[in-house]
């Protein structure tokens, strides 16, 4: 019987015999010793400075292995349209239908159900145009039924105190969820919110395992969590709301075209949507909002900015009163956008993939192109371009008007003297994009002239400075890497008005 020694080194041999070896015309490879994980715990540890460090070694193009995967990196923003608009022989789909089924619990439908996965990729549309102004003015009254009842009435206008993360949590899940999925039959608000919340948040610790192919059962009780998520998105639950997104709506009708899918399949659907709706708006808020009260002048700036929005459509703000924003008064906001681009900037660390369909020479300027084998994986990592300070003076730091110019959104960025396509990327690109960024972003612009309309709002003294989590390095925005205290209350009457 052959020794359990012996059996390892054979393994290695043949792990060192096998593992890839680099072509004419590649980028540049790094494998790493490990098998299997390859690259994997050094990426995962820093993202970013685990890809600067191969980027000078390598230069902006480089492969490396991570956890059986050969990813391909390209790092020069103005490369990125080479990548993509190659729509043929690059395939965003390909990664989402092998990772979204088994991480959120329903079976693959772009091979078992003819159709339904354009069908669905075109209901998305039903976020956007005219039904985004239904959609914002459907979030404006649940962010405030839920910031009116559960924070505005402090008492005589006394301080609270709170966990700045918690409280942007609490606020967006629910009003997010009312708005997408609709509220009870009964009532204005879900009982059972904030268990879902949690069972949310102990999900999403677990979600880059899941990503990353790690199986459910590995995972402790995330399957149970899990499950218990999906039945509360059952058939007979949802068809039960009201309020209900025409979204939603025209889901359930094309999930309900399929007999052979069960009511968990349907839930499971609808889960995911709600992970996309919250998964990374969320941390985007707390972000935006952190950096505002770190800076006195950005928060006076931007707040004195939605006053005078409000006063030039002849409005009037009284903290007793609930308020209204519209689309057009918040696409007016520019210094708020500004802000939260900056925000998005500073905290997002999305990859952006896409598959290689075939053995092809990716052609990347007018001098240089790559040879990519079939199935490898062609990434761009925005993040690496939001922090370079050929693009951003003083990258690390939060400019809340950066993005704003001569009363306008700011557009021109450049880099070694040509002019980005591509500046700002936390949404994605081609066809990556996510379809409901220009939602998110309404929503985030309701929740902070919301909060900071009728909030006064301080850090509490004698905190370290929050930092990124880049436990989620590649899949959004990131975590802070701890809350953060802070105290609020009710602003006074007479600080409100713009007179």
């Amino acid at each position: 019987m052959m020794s359990p020694v012996l059996l390892l080194l054979l393994g290695l041999l043949c792990f060192i015999c096998l593992r890839r070896k680099r072509r004419p015309g590649e980028p540049p490879l790094v494998s790493g010793w490990i098998p299997f994980l390859g690259k994997a715990l050094d990426f995962g540890r820093d993202a970013q400075a685990f890809l600067q460090e191969q980027r000078r070694r390598h230069g902006d193009v480089f492969t490396v292995h991570l956890a059986g995967k050969y990813l391909t990196f390209i790092l020069d923003p103005l490369l990125y349209p080479s990548v993509v608009k190659q729509g043929r022989q690059l395939d965003f789909h390909q990664f989402a239908d092998t990772v979204a089924p088994p991480t959120f619990g329903y079976p693959p439908i772009r091979k078992g159900f003819p159709g339904l996965s354009e069908q669905i990729n075109r209901s998305f549309q039903l976020m956007q145009g005219e039904h985004l102004g239904t959609l914002t003015e459907s979030m404006m009254g649940n962010l405030m039924l839920v910031l009116r009842q559960d924070h505005l009435c402090t008492g005589g206008g006394g301080w609270k105190s709170g966990s700045m993360f918690d409280f942007c949590n609490s606020v967006m899940f629910e009003a997010t969820f009312l708005t997408i999925f609709g509220g009870p039959e009964r009532g204005r608000r879900h009982e059972g919110m904030e268990d879902m919340r949690e069972d949310f948040q102990r999900f999403d610790r677990m979600f880059p395992l899941l990503i990353a192919q790690v199986p459910i059962g590995l995972l402790g009780r995330t399957r149970a969590v899990r499950s218990k998520l999906i039945n509360r998105f059952l058939p007979v639950r949802v068809s039960s709301w009201t309020g209900t997104s025409q979204l939603i709506k025209t889901r359930s009708q094309l999930l309900d075209q399929h007999a052979s899918l069960r009511d968990t399949d349907k839930g499971a659907h609808h889960f995911a949507i709600l992970w996309a709706s919250v998964g990374n708006t969320v941390p985007a808020c707390f972000w935006v909002l952190y950096f505002l009260l770190r800076d006195p002048e950005a928060l006076e700036a931007v707040r004195q900015e939605v006053l005078e929005v409000l006063r030039l459509s002849g409005g009037k703000f009284s903290p007793e009163e609930d308020l209204t924003l519209s689309r057009e008064q918040l696409d007016s906001m520019v210094l708020l956008e500004s802000s939260i681009s900056e925000g998005l900037r500073l905290s997002s660390a999305s990859t952006n993939i896409r598959v290689s369909q075939e053995d092809f020479s990716l052609r990347l300027d007018e001098e240089r192109s790559a040879s990519v084998r079939k199935g490898d994986v062609i990434a761009l990592y925005p993040q690496s371009m939001h922090m370079d300070p050929d693009i951003y003076q003083d990258p690390q730091s939060f400019r809340y008007d950066r993005f704003a110019q001569d009363g306008r959104v700011k557009t021109d960025f450049y880099k070694s003297g040509q002019k980005l396509k591509f500046f700002l990327m936390p949404f994605g690109s081609g066809a990556s994009m996510c379809p409901g960024r220009h939602f998110a972003v309404n929503e985030i612009k309701q929740f902070l002239s919301l909060v900071l309309l009728y909030l006064d709002l301080d850090l509490q003294p004698g905190q370290n400075r929050v930092s990124l989590d880049y436990s989620r390095a590649g899949l959004g925005i990131l975590l802070p890497d701890a809350d953060v205290r802070f105290h609020y209350r009710l602003r006074a009457a007479s600080q409100s008005p713009a007179e």
